[in-house]
């Protein structure tokens, strides 16, 4: 004898808390209360005979049972709704939810959102800005950019842009700066990766020069700050070229140094849906349009 299907509903619960590590956010995402999801796992569980969850004080953990199950029934659900997606379509638009490092989105894809949406129009692109600390799955993302050596965790990732790195300021205190030893005299405005300055000081040849400005936690309060002659920044510069064109931050010094890449990065352990795939290609063809 045939054993019952499992319930739909219960399924869709167990992806939801699974993808958040969250009862009460997939909850909030599935319309339904905290305890009737609690109520729909626990069924499933029961019917399954294995636990699907460790209860935390803060989330939940998932079991061994419920990680080898998570990824099978994510592409699943996936599948099932592009299928529907597609039958009833009618001029409906793929959503695709793209986590974007702020400095990156507004130095470099806004100028080029346009391309993206007049090649892709059947492609509706949800851009949320962050500062380089993202958890996709917990906030539901397709995917993101993100800047640095490309080895994070669970994570499929490819390069798309290239850049250096390099001082700027304002061009009052440029005027100031004789070769890279009279940063000696300077505020160096700092990131929370602290080895960026010696790195630059020391490729520039002037080492010992101790960085004791404020810390910054993006690249974009960075600029804006030199740009308003609170010191000098190391910025990543193709994501700054107008703010350099126009005069309103200076390089004083020719030497740049690779600090990191601009990532395209998704999870693992879910497969890559065609639009996904198409942002992913439509990047890496950008930039070598463009290269640093």
């Amino acid at each position: 004898m045939s054993r019952p299907p499992l319930p739909l509903h219960a399924l869709r619960a167990f992806e939801a808390a699974a993808r958040h590590q969250n009862f009460t956010r997939a909850a909030l995402e599935l319309h339904v209360s905290q305890a009737a999801l609690s109520h729909q796992i626990r069924g499933l569980e029961d019917r399954l005979g294995v636990r699907l969850f460790h209860r935390l004080p803060r989330g939940v953990l998932l079991t061994d049972e419920a990680a080898a199950l998570y990824p099978v029934l994510h592409d699943a659900l996936d599948r099932i709704a592009a299928a529907v997606a597609r039958a009833t379509a009618h001029g409906v638009r793929d959503v695709l939810s793209l986590g974007v490092v702020g400095t990156f989105a507004i130095g470099w894809l806004l100028p080029r959102l346009h391309a993206f949406e007049a090649e892709h129009p059947g492609i509706e692109l949800r851009v949320q800005t962050h500062n380089n600390r993202i958890d996709l799955a917990s906030e539901g993302l397709d995917a993101a950019i993100r800047f640095g050596d490309g080895d994070w965790q669970g994570l499929a990732c490819t390069p798309v842009v290239d850049t250096l790195f390099a001082p700027a300021c304002a061009p009052a205190l440029a005027r100031r700066l004789a070769s890279p030893r009279d940063l000696a005299r300077a505020t160096l405005l700092r990131s929370y990766r602290g080895d960026e300055w010696p790195r630059w000081l020391q490729a520039a040849d002037a080492p010992g020069i101790e960085a004791r400005g404020p810390v910054f936690d993006s690249s974009l309060a960075l600029a804006g700050a030199a740009a308003a002659g609170a010191g000098v920044a190391l910025l990543p510069l193709r994501m700054f070229e107008r703010e350099l064109a126009d005069g309103r931050l200076l390089q004083p010094f020719p030497v740049g140094i690779r600090l990191g890449r601009y990532w395209f990065a998704r999870l693992r352990s879910r497969r890559e849906r065609e639009p996904v795939r198409r942002l992913r290609l439509w990047l890496q063809a950008q930039d070598a349009l463009d290269p640093a």
